[in-house]
């Protein structure tokens, strides 16, 4: 009898078709596994190319990123939650919140507190963005900006007249030229900076940080730059109109400051070389006090560099109108007080005069045994706190060491190996919770943030960006990461960070200052083109109105700048949402990691407008 084979047929045929369906699932999970994976590589088409002529419009035809498959939080976007910020009036173009004329002729003279910064307060704050002038242009690219730059972004002669005979600023046509030349270094800066490297050993690595205060249009550290010294240049804003805007404008570190009342804003041990070339500072006054905060900001063995009054004083003091007694006087009391500091006189010759801080405070701490005045100051002396707070008049201790051949401050680096060696504060355990290891692990994110960055803002490594700002700067990665491009960065260290880290950045050879981003920053409108934010409104999102914030950014973004924020979905879509009411194009796109990462990144870039002039007529 035949075997009946049809029971045998269907069980086969069913694990034929349950493998097919298998194998097909399986298919398709890879397949969009690979997809996924080559569309998070790709480059957003919007951020391809940003020129000075060119404007910068995300593409229609790019995706717009969709988190509801990775993400639980959902928003809808209506044209009714975009608020557009309308633009200030023109004569705001130049406006500095925080160092306003007006506002500060409210405040004593005494000890220049009427300078200092004085914030707007609630019923002064402005909500429109500040307007570039009518006829605005790109700046010119670096190394050209050392030297050039367009009237129309900064039309003030003032200085070109007081200033013609030394060669600070010169106007050609539609631009002015800076000729670097200087008060005290008639022959140019670059001349300069070569008599004072026959003083000290001033190319060798060990000074890589300096400060120059009352810089003018910042020359001293324009040309300190091609000998890889960054300097930090302040000035006030006062009857030299726009310095520090001019500074900027040439693609130099410039902040507007003064040397008055308060603490500058940076921590202990910062600078290699700080530099007074007839700054006009009352060093003699007030017991010193100016030179004891020089003093705090100084690392052991740094040098101070004076140039102008009273140096030289019996070759000049007919031409100074001042009486030779009375300059000999000063330069006595400066003398006195660089004593009492324990420093020492390294030379003077010609228009310049060098001293040293030692190394340690072994020798110093034996002298003030004596009740020499200045005392050392308390323990309970924050040295690195800066932030509004008085200058005192001591002298701040250096860390202690037993060793008189020994700097207080630990090995430090020559440049260039300082940016990637551990920092002595790390060493030493005096930032919680961060030690060598964390450093290191911290260098390697930001290598691989870089390589990510330069995906999706491919202008990085073309050189687009001379000016960059990190507004929460940590350990100063970023700036480290962009070391190797045409730019500089200015690490803005939150008072309201949960580490201070300021004192890291200078140890690693970067610059940078506090900041309450709840106030202004104190430099002028358009003098960043690039703005780093990574973690800043999460800061912040319960300290202050955010929006304050973004339109802070905006004024200090030039036009067709570009901003970079790293944060949580939900903070980012906020931000996003105020960002495109102040005329900036948006995208945000996926961590460097993934999509799978709650961070995410938003690309904006700050369109090309420009104020209108009045229709006005008063003749």
């Amino acid at each position: 009898m035949a075997k009946d084979n049809t029971g045998l047929h269907h069980q086969t045929e069913a694990r034929r078709k349950k493998l097919t369906l298998v194998l097909g699932v399986s298919g398709l999970c890879i397949l969009f596994y690979v997809l996924g994976a080559w569309q998070t590589s790709n480059v957003p088409a919007s951020y391809s190319k940003i020129g000075c002529e060119t404007q910068s419009n995300p593409s229609s035809e790019s995706a717009d990123l969709d988190f509801k498959s990775h993400n639980q939080f959902e928003f809808k976007e209506t044209n009714l939650t975009i608020k557009n910020f309308e633009p200030c009036d023109l004569s705001l173009s130049e406006y500095t919140p925080c160092e306003d004329r007006q506002r500060g002729r409210r405040f004593d003279r005494n000890m220049m507190k009427y300078r200092e910064r004085h914030c707007p307060s609630k019923d002064e704050l402005l909500y429109c963005l500040i307007p570039p002038p009518p006829n605005y242009k790109i700046p010119f690219k670096w190394p050209q900006s050392r030297d050039y730059a367009w009237y129309d972004n900064i039309p003030h002669r003032e200085l070109s007249v007081e200033k013609a005979v030394q060669n600070w600023i010169q106007v050609e046509g539609d631009r002015f030229r800076f000729p670097g030349g200087g008060t005290m270094f008639p022959r140019g800066a670059d001349a300069y900076i070569d008599d004072i490297a026959r003083l000290i050993p001033l190319t060798a690595g060990g000074i890589r940080t300096a400060i120059d205060t009352g810089c003018g249009v910042a020359s001293f550290g324009a040309y300190l730059l091609k000998r890889d010294i960054m300097a930090v240049s302040f000035a006030p804003r006062d009857t030299h109109e726009a310095q520090v805007q001019f500074a900027l404008e040439r693609g130099v570190p410039a902040i507007i400051g003064i040397m008055g009342s308060k603490r500058l804003p940076y921590p202990a041990r910062a600078f290699d070389l700080a530099h007074c070339s007839r700054c006009l500072i009352p060093w003699f006054k007030n017991e010193g006090l100016y030179l004891m905060e020089v003093d705090r900001v100084l690392r052991p063995g740094g040098y101070w560099i004076l140039s102008g009054p009273p140096i030289n004083w019996k070759q000049y003091w007919r031409g100074w109108e001042r009486t030779e007694e009375d300059l000999k006087k000063e330069q006595d009391s400066i003398e006195d007080v660089a004593k009492s500091l324990c420093w020492k006189k390294v030379i003077e010759k010609g228009d310049l005069a060098i001293w040293r801080k030692p190394i340690n405070h072994i020798e110093c701490k034996k002298l003030k045994q004596n009740n020499k005045s200045p005392p050392l100051c308390t323990s309970d002396n924050n040295a690195d706190f800066a932030w509004y707070k008085d200058l005192e008049s001591c002298i701040t201790p250096l860390p202690e060491t037993n060793n008189p051949e020994e700097s207080s401050d630990g090995a430090l680096e020559d440049w260039p190996d300082r940016a990637f060696a551990v920092p002595p504060r790390i060493i030493r355990g005096t930032i919680q919770d961060i030690n060598a290891e964390k450093f290191r692990e911290d260098n390697e994110v930001w290598k691989e943030r870089m390589a990510y960055y330069k995906k999706i803002v491919p202008q990085i490594s073309h050189g687009r960006f001379r000016n960059i700002m990190d507004m929460n700067a940590y350990l100063g990665g970023f700036a480290a990461s962009m070391l190797k491009y045409p730019s500089w960065v200015m690490n803005v260290v939150p008072v309201d960070a949960e580490k201070q880290t300021l004192g890291v950045i200078y140890e690693r050879g970067l610059i940078g200052t506090y900041q309450d981003w709840c106030e202004g920053f104190s430099t002028y409108p358009r003098t960043y083109d690039m703005i780093h934010a990574g973690g800043l409104f999460s800061l912040y999102e319960n300290k202050c109105d955010l929006t304050l914030i973004l339109l802070e950014m905006d004024r200090i973004l030039r036009p067709e700048g570009t901003v970079v924020m790293r944060d949580n979905v939900e903070t980012l879509t906020k931000v996003e949402r105020i960002a495109k009411g102040m005329k900036w194009n948006t995208q945000i796109v996926d961590h460097e990691k993934g999509p799978y990462n709650p961070e995410k990144i938003l690309v904006a870039v700050k369109t090309y407008w420009t104020g209108q002039p009045s229709n006005n007529n008063n003749n």
